[in-house]
């Protein structure tokens, strides 16, 4: 069963640029594709979370949880769990626990998406049975598609370890044929598969994507269950449920990244942090942190910064811009507006233009 919403933000950045002759979409090395049927744990939680607003408010608990360890950036790029010297390789280079986020050393966090829950979005399938699968194509590229099943003895109540895949891929596919252009939501490769035989329950689908003309791979843990079901998707949007209560959330763990441009007072308790996720031929994304140092509420927040080239913003989630040379203004969207103390909220932004590892005057100030 398809499941398709559109990716408003991303898919109109696609058309505007397109429109002026330059496709915001990594060129080169950098392609980006996830599962979507059955759908990757970062695919479904953005699908669960995506309001008609642009902002992510996940519905499944295991996915806030997901949220609140690795921020909702790793919805927006829910496409891009990659390793770009990953070469194909697997056990040994990504450790045991971490193989649903593809390691640490990719561009962005997907840590919160190893959690040991029995709560993600599940897909309902029936054992031995042919299947359709999708694999979205954001950034198309030739590479060989292998997908693994887990063992009967594997439980998602732990972290999921090598030794919980069975030893070979029960399918493999080079060059599959794809529908839709890259840069759209709806674009994917396809081909069928058959389901492995004999597996009955909850089960985790492993994907891997090695790309032929780089050594960039992708990695995906997709949640299954083995009851008969033709495709259907559960614990998605509001009223979605769950599969159960899941161990508790892990708590959010100390950013392993140094923000780049420290961030300078604006008054009232309010700074700015600013750190590049990922940069491309000719752009690159970039994240920043409102925090409230005060111990009260702060209500509305203007966060400024001038960019020291000619680096422009192409699309921004999470807020409101305008660009004025190269002077950013970015204020609070209606849902994030109000910061408690001590706390923090973020919002992204993909630019056009030389990677910006810095900004100029960057200030966050509140009403």
């Amino acid at each position: 069963m398809h499941i398709r919403r559109k990716f408003t933000m991303y898919a109109a950045a696609a058309v505007l640029a397109a429109g002026v002759g330059a496709l915001v979409v990594p060129t080169g090395a950098a392609a980006h594709g996830a599962m979507m049927k059955p759908g990757s744990r970062t695919y479904l939680c953005w699908q669960d979370g995506l309001t008609p607003q642009g902002n992510i408010v996940p519905n499944n608990p295991a996915c806030a949880a997901a949220v609140n360890q690795s921020g909702a950036g790793s919805l927006y790029n829910w496409f891009a769990v990659l390793r770009s010297n990953g070469a194909g390789r697997m056990a040994g280079f990504i450790p045991d626990g971490q193989l649903c986020s593809g390691g640490t050393g990719g561009p962005y966090d997907f840590t919160g998406f190893n959690l040991a829950r029995n709560d993600w979005p599940v897909t309902h399938l029936t054992s031995g049975a042919s299947m359709e699968i999708d694999y979205s194509n954001w950034a198309k590229h030739p590479g060989t598609f292998s997908l693994y099943i887990t063992k009967d003895s594997w439980s998602p109540t732990r972290p999921l370890a090598w030794s919980d895949l069975e030893s070979a891929p029960f399918d493999q596919v080079t060059n599959p044929p794809d529908v839709g252009g890259p840069g759209t939501n709806d674009g994917h490769y396809y081909w069928t598969a058959r389901l492995p035989s004999g597996k009955s329950g909850r089960h985790l689908i492993y994907s891997v994507w090695a790309r032929s003309d780089s050594q960039e791979t992708f990695y995906g843990c997709s949640d299954v269950t083995f009851d008969g079901g033709n495709g259907q998707v559960t614990g998605v949007g509001p009223g979605g449920g769950g599969g159960g209560p899941g161990p508790s959330p892990s708590p959010t763990p100390t950013p392993t990244g140094t923000p780049t441009t420290p961030p300078p007072s604006g008054g009232s308790g309010c700074t700015a942090s600013y750190t590049v996720g990922s940069s491309w031929n000719g752009g690159f994304s970039a994240n920043v942190t409102v925090r409230n140092s005060g111990a009260s509420a702060i209500n509305g927040w203007t966060v400024k910064w001038t960019f020291p080239g000619t680096q422009t913003v192409s699309q921004l989630w999470n807020g409101s811009y305008s660009q004025s040379g190269s002077q950013v203004t970015v204020k609070n969207a209606s849902y994030n507006g109000s910061v408690g103390g001590n706390a923090t909220t973020t919002f992204g932004f993909n630019g056009s233009g030389a990677s910006s590892t810095s900004v100029n005057n960057l200030t966050c100030t509140s009403p």
